[in-house]
Order: C-alpha cells, then sequence, then structure tokens
C-alpha cells in the first residue's frame, strides 16, 4: 500500500487532528485515564491557590502533565501489544508491566514533588 506524505501546513494540521483524536479516544475509552485527568484538574486548581514560588507551582503543574503523558504512552503500549496476540506471552507481560512501571515512578515522583513543595 503507498501513499503520498503530506507536507508543510497541511502535515501540521493532520498531526494536530490525530493527536487530538487519540486524546479524545483517551478521555471516552480509558477509565484510568479519565481518574488522572479529573485529579489533575483539582490539583491544578489547588496549584493557584497556594502560596508557592513560580518556579515550584512549575513544577507542581509539569508533574502533573508527566502523569497524563505517561498515561497516554502506557496505554498505547497496551494497545500495540494487545493488537499484536492477545495470547499471554512472556515479552508482552514485559512490556506491559514496564509500561506499568513508568507510570508508578511518575505517580512517586509528582507525590514526592508535591510533598517536597507543601512540607519544605
Amino acid at each position: 500500500m503507498s501513499f503520498e506524505k503530506k507536507k508543510g501546513i497541511n502535515r501540521l494540521i493532520s498531526s494536530i487532528k490525530n493527536s487530538l483524536a487519540g486524546l479524545v479516544d483517551a478521555v471516552f475509552t480509558e477509565d484510568a485515564f479519565r481518574q488522572l485527568l479529573v485529579i489533575n484538574v483539582i490539583l491544578l486548581v489547588v496549584t493557584f491557590t497556594l502560596d508557592i514560588t513560580k518556579v515550584e507551582r512549575m513544577l507542581l503543574i509539569a508533574s502533573s502533565f508527566i502523569l497524563l503523558v505517561v498515561e497516554l504512552l502506557n496505554t498505547a503500549i497496551e494497545s500495540v501489544v494487545d493488537r499484536i496476540s492477545l495470547e499471554i506471552h512472556p515479552l508482552s507481560k514485559r512490556a506491559k508491566d514496564l509500561g506499568g512501571a513508568a507510570q508508578l515512578v511518575a505517580v512517586v515522583m509528582t507525590i514526592m514533588l508535591w510533598l517536597v513543595v507543601l512540607l519544605g
């Protein structure tokens, strides 16, 4: 199957449309992403009520976005693994576990950042 690649502004517009489609799909189909989105909206509001520096505020906001990014990547990994095969395979389990581990690391980082900012 051959197709011509889009170039210039058409490529940019197409890329943005595809990215938004992925975001909408995650919101409507992924419980974990929706839960993180709600939590992060709450945390975002809280960051603007805290008496903290701009740098601290940006760190808290950035960590929230990182949580969402890692969840999207984890979901993408799981989707690809499931697309290849639904049978249980050690490499499939490893890929999914590593994606989950990345999410866990991001959650721990976010919690630690919030604790340092709030208690420090």
